[in-house]
């Protein structure tokens, strides 16, 4: 059932598509040959308002606000298909003005022998498009899109309103061109600076103009500001859901290029800009609120990390828990990646120290076994020394024995102990450098791989160990957890397990509250991108056999399912640690349970998207087979 449903809505994608690229070209011939086409626009109208007048069925998936319960979202944003069918309609009331089109052919009156010589120029029919028997599928999956503009709340329309057809025409125009252009980031940032060359002139006010001197515009004239529609363009762009059309990174160098041409003109836009996404980073998609972070942080890295933060001072005395407080502690903890903790303390007021504080000073982290009073002190020292001088993997064996019969006098899990201690170690060991903490898991896979296959809390130990070590860089315990990943010494599931499973020993979940940090949905992100990722290339390859393809698809498969289960827990109030903890506040579970909420919402999306390919890629080769087959 999940499956037909899934292949009738993408069939319906692919038709909401064609009517969109049919409205999209409705205004082109309007203006080419003016009171030529009114019936035949009226007709192809009256066609596509079947299609484009209903909301899509995974609309709602990929809705950058999602209305919670009965409470809709001001900024919600409709789907561009059904924004067009209005639009053009309006247009069609007002005689198909179209302003802001330019009209090239149309000369000044005293251009008389110019204007004769166009009039009479031979003219040439183009050849006739033929429409494909078969839409063939591109790269990306197609999903309904959604208008979403960064300037919506503004007292003044600085950017085209959204009835306006000129907010789907010029943003068409831009997109598509700075999408082509991706292979030259300082091309497409100049196109966006020229903006008001191609479109009719007066559509734009002069370039630069403060966004308050736009309050002394007579009434009915324009007052979009070209910078602000770049800005708008862009962020739409970077804002796509499920995902944007190029890599993320290419918009973040778009307007980095943009700034540095136009840093007057580009700077105040994109600070509306930002006040306006940081405002709602609370009710937007979870997966939208981690990537405007991650641009954040990494634009603000190109411009010496300097930002108006008083503006936001008093919110780092929010709890841990609220959205705010999350984007800030992600935003910095990705500006100490890309720098160092010491040179971002400098660029921020003292209300922000806190959040940043002196365990991230230290580029390697204390080892808790050279603390005396740690249990198993003395083994992990050895342990340390060990890996030092690089012995032989027997040599360990009894320190690990001697950590075993301790943990059984104290009643504690031997191998989850020693595991401890031996991941901690070599967490410690390798500290210098990523190269030297994967020479010293290369070294000691073996004993890892053994640890972990013992028993699911021994492997949420080797996480947990890591995640300790690192607890003030989650960046480097990320790309740790990677390579361990790499080398089979941690399954998908045990990350799952640790992230999002309560009730397993060694968790990393802390009573639902890693839900509200950011490098923790990283992980599960990057987790899952590498499962999806695989199974992708295995039912891409002609090389990959039946068998390989169905153990991959099942794995990816049981993934979402454990983290769906994982999720729907905490978002439905079930953890046993939330309804055990009756001293818990109810605000603090309310929070966890919205958390918990957005994370599902990201995830379900996600394998919408990967049951998707499996069926299409299942049915191409079915079709590929029955080619071959015909053919002998």
């Amino acid at each position: 059932m999940a499956a037909a449903s899934s292949h009738s809505n993408l069939e319906q994608t692919v038709g909401t598509e064609l009517v969109k690229i049919i409205l999209l070209t409705i205004p082109y011939a309007m203006v080419s040959a003016p009171g030529q086409f009114q019936q035949k626009a009226a007709d192809l109208m009256d066609k596509t308002d079947i299609i484009a007048s209903e909301p899509h069925a995974l609309q709602a998936l990929v809705d950058p606000y999602p209305a919670e319960g009965k409470d809709q979202s001001p900024a919600a944003s409709p789907s561009l298909c059904m924004l067009l069918q209005k639009q053009l309609q309006s247009e069609a009331s007002k005689n198909w003005e179209l302003a802001c089109l330019p009209r090239p052919w149309q000369l000044p009156l005293e251009e008389i022998e110019a204007q004769d010589k166009l009039a009479n120029a031979p003219k040439h029919a183009l050849p006739a498009v033929t429409v494909p028997a078969t839409v063939v599928a591109g790269p990306r999956p197609l999903f309904p899109e959604v208008y979403f503009s960064v300037y919506a709340d503004q007292e003044i329309e600085s950017v085209p309103g959204s009835t306006d057809i000129a907010a789907s025409l010029i943003r068409d125009g831009l997109a598509d061109t700075i999408n082509i252009l991706d292979f030259n980031r300082n091309a497409g940032a100049r196109y966006l600076m020229d903006l008001d060359c191609y479109f009719a002139e007066g559509t734009f006010v002069k370039r630069a103009t403060p966004f308050d001197e736009l309050r002394n515009f007579p009434s009915g004239r324009p007052t979009w500001k070209p910078e602000d529609v770049a800005v708008d363009t862009v962020f739409s762009q970077l804002f796509q859901l499920p995902k944007p059309e190029r890599k993320v990174v290419y918009y973040h160098s778009v307007l980095t290029e943009a700034c540095k041409l136009a840093p007057a003109a580009i700077a105040p836009s994109l600070g509306r800009a930002i006040r306006y996404l940081y405002r709602n980073s609370p009710r937007m998609d979870l997966e939208l609120s981690y990537r405007f972070l991650d641009w954040f942080a990494h634009h603000l890295s190109n411009f010496g990390f300097t930002w108006k933060w008083a503006e936001w001072a008093d919110d780092t005395q929010l709890p841990d828990l609220d959205p705010l407080k999350w984007f800030l502690s992600g935003a910095l903890d990705k500006e100490v990646r890309l720098s160092f903790a010491q040179r971002i303390q400098k660029t921020l007021p003292e209300p922000y120290q806190p959040l940043i504080g002196s365990e991230k000073e230290k580029d390697v982290p204390d080892f808790k076994f050279n603390n005396p009073d740690t249990p198993f002190s003395k083994e992990g020292q050895e342990i340390g020394a060990l890996l030092r001088r690089k012995a032989p993997d027997e040599e360990f064996q009894a320190v690990i024995d001697s950590i075993h019969s301790q943990a059984s006098e104290r009643a504690l899990d031997p191998v989850v102990a020693s595991t401890d201690v031996f991941m901690t170690a070599v967490c410690w060991v390798g500290s210098k450098s990523l190269s030297h903490v994967l020479a010293c898991i290369d070294r000691t896979k073996g004993r890892l791989i053994d640890a972990g296959s013992v028993s699911g809390a021994a492997r949420a130990q080797i996480i947990s160990a890591v995640m300790g070590y690192w607890q003030s860089h989650p960046g480097v315990a990320l790309s740790i957890i990677e390579k361990l990943l790499n080398y089979s010494i941690l399954t998908p599931f045990s990350i799952v397990d640790w992230t999002l499973v309560a009730s397993t020993p060694a968790n990393g979940t802390n009573g639902g509250e890693s839900l509200g940090q950011a490098h923790i949905f990283e992980l599960v992100s990057n987790t899952v991108a590498k499962v999806s990722g695989r199974v992708r290339q295995v039912l891409t390859s002609p090389d990959a056999d039946n068998e390989t393809r169905e153990k991959e698809t099942k794995a990816m498969r049981d993934l979402f399912h454990a983290i769906n289960d994982g999720l729907a827990s905490w978002a439905g109030g079930n953890e046993d640690h939330m309804m055990e903890d009756g001293s818990g506040s109810s605000d603090k579970e309310a929070t966890i349970r919205r958390w918990a909420q957005r994370w599902l919402r990201v995830y379900q999306r996600m394998a919408a998207i990967e049951e998707a390919f499996v069926l299409e890629a299942d049915k191409d080769r079915l079709v590929t087979t029955a080619d071959g087959a015909a053919e002998n």
